[in-house]
């Protein structure tokens, strides 16, 4: 009986792809580049199943008028606000991610941008590395610290709770939450947090705003001009979630006229392409979208979407279905 075949979008880490090939007929796309909606078309008539990332933007045009031969769309990911949705239910196509698995290192890298943008880290490597550091004096890039600090998570999912457990623990911050809906009164107790259900009065309140909320439309431009004038000018905004979350020339401009202090960015509006404005910004501290890129967590994605498969082609249901 022959493997299903399945097209894997982009290259994932070596023992992932070796268990792919055990299991199942991949096809690799071995220039590793993101791929563009005819490609995906493409996939689409010849496979059985479709293995995307988030570089990969799966609009209604990437998916065929007639019924594809690829039955399920098995994201490398947690987010999937990439995919069109709508199309993937309107043509019976099985759509599952990889939650869970990745949780911790977001955690890790919103705490690492916190750090970096309150310590003013990124001016002073590129200050060191560029040869203008003059030695240690009293006043040379003061910043701000996180402990006692109060920090506002949007999105209280399992990023934004392990956010606020190395928060909480780690620094000693008070803990304010706005999340879609009731956290549950234990969980909150958890981490000594309190749910605010205005956006605008957490914004208002906190030192650092820290964003683990979904992506796409519906949160398009959540944090915008309105948002940013309502922060403290000592605070920062902090963003692992997706970068459309963001009203980024506002950011920019905010950054720039002192509205608040810094920001720290993951993840960018039609990313890999960064606005020259936030690049000009030295309060801001931005990352390539690294908030998973650790050897133990996108090897356990790569297993995650795996196990997606094998329980979809034994005929069970998929564990991260989501559609």
């Amino acid at each position: 009986m022959s493997k299903p075949k399945v097209f894997v979008t982009r290259r994932w880490p070596d023992a992932v792809e070796a268990r792919l090939q055990h299991l199942f007929d991949p096809i690799f796309n071995d220039s590793d580049r993101p791929l563009g909606e005819m490609d995906l078309l493409q996939a689409m008539s010849h496979a059985d199943a479709l293995l995307p990332t988030v570089t990969d933007r799966m609009g209604a045009s990437a998916f065929p008028v007639e019924q594809p031969r690829v039955k399920i769309i098995a994201n490398y990911g947690v987010g999937f606000s990439h995919i069109d949705i709508a199309s993937a239910r309107n043509r019976g196509l099985v759509v599952t991610n990889t939650p869970d698995v990745l949780s911790e290192c977001t955690a890790d890298l919103a705490l690492t941008l916190m750090l970096m943008v309150a310590r003013r880290a990124g001016e002073g490597e590129r200050e060191l590395r560029n040869g203008g550091w003059t030695g240690w004096r009293p006043t040379h890039l003061v910043g701000q610290k996180l402990s006692g600090k109060i920090l506002g998570i949007v999105g209280f999912g399992r990023i934004g709770r392990e956010t606020a457990r190395r928060a909480r623990f780690g620094f000693g911050m008070t803990i304010l939450v706005h999340n879609r809906s009731k956290v549950d009164a234990a969980v909150l107790a958890e981490f000594g947090a309190r749910q605010v259900d205005d956006l605008d009065e957490l914004v208002g309140q906190s030192d650092f705003v820290s964003l683990h909320c979904p992506g796409g439309e519906a949160n398009r431009n959540l944090i915008d001009a309105k948002r940013l004038d309502r922060m403290k000018p000592t605070a920062y905004l902090i963003n692992t979630a997706r970068g459309e979350v963001v009203d980024e020339d506002a950011l920019a401009d905010a950054l720039n006229t002192a509205k608040i202090a810094g920001a720290g960015l993951d993840v960018f509006d039609g990313e890999p392409d960064v606005r020259a404005c936030l690049l000009d910004c030295p309060n801001a501290v931005l990352l390539p979208h690294l908030g998973s890129a650790t050897r133990e967590t996108r090897e356990a994605m790569g297993y995650r979407v795996i196990d997606n498969l094998v329980a979809y082609f034994a005929g069970d249901e998929p564990g991260d279905r989501v559609v």
